[in-house]
């Protein structure tokens, strides 16, 4: 049986809309590439950033990276799933790959800023949403500080506001801990919260406006 799916039961016939989210420094990236690994029938839908790349990320694989003007341009025709503005860069999903995706049958994984989770389920009531949150903030004030790549003043910046992201953790449909050392299990548990989604019989199509 393929990972990610229901392990009893008749299983929905509808692909879900997935959307993880969490604070910077939380771990989003390595709970999201653990649960591709695992091989399940997912599509891991690409974000749109103005942001610069980062060395060995790679274009169209970890973001589009997009100009200023570019990702105004999509914004504007409709295109994206959400548009968030992050330490002064603009993120987005391009609706075109959900939907393609979703008419494929797969079920599709996005991950966003808190504020573009709240946008995408006003939009899209059917998705599911899952926040990642840290054991402590103690311990993710830890991981951003070993990241190195923030200076005092942005990690005071990112600290501030995960405590108000935290705050927001309530209004999502499932929390997964992100403990440190603990990766398997936080995966374990992503994976039971989509397996029992599926197993929803009342669960409705989802629609990309």
């Amino acid at each position: 049986m393929p990972r990610g799916r229901a392990g009893g039961g008749a299983p929905s016939r509808h692909p879900l809309l997935v959307v993880f989210s969490g604070p910077s420094g939380v771990g989003k990236d390595s709970v999201l590439a653990r649960l591709k690994a695992r091989g399940g029938d997912y599509h891991f839908a690409v974000t749109a950033t103005t942001r610069p790349r980062r060395p060995g990320e790679v274009d169209g694989r970890d973001y589009h990276f997009l100009s200023r003007r570019q990702f105004e341009e999509m914004l504007a025709a409709g295109g994206l799933m959400e548009n968030a503005v992050v330490y002064a860069e603009h993120y987005g999903v391009p609706k075109s790959e959900v939907r393609e995706a979703l008419a494929r049958g797969q079920d599709v994984i996005m991950r966003t800023d808190v504020q573009g989770v709240a946008t995408i389920k006003g939009a899209v009531p059917q998705a599911v949403t899952i926040f990642i949150a840290p054991a402590s903030m103690a311990e993710l004030e830890e991981r951003l500080r070993l990241r190195g790549a923030d200076s005092e003043e942005q990690l005071r910046l990112r600290l501030a506001t995960a405590r108000r992201e935290m705050d927001a953790a309530s209004h999502f449909d499932h929390v997964v801990v992100n403990a440190q050392d603990k990766l398997e299990e936080a995966v374990d548990q992503a994976e039971r919260i989509i397996a029992a989604e599926k197993e929803r019989p009342e669960r409705e199509p989802v629609h990309i406006p």
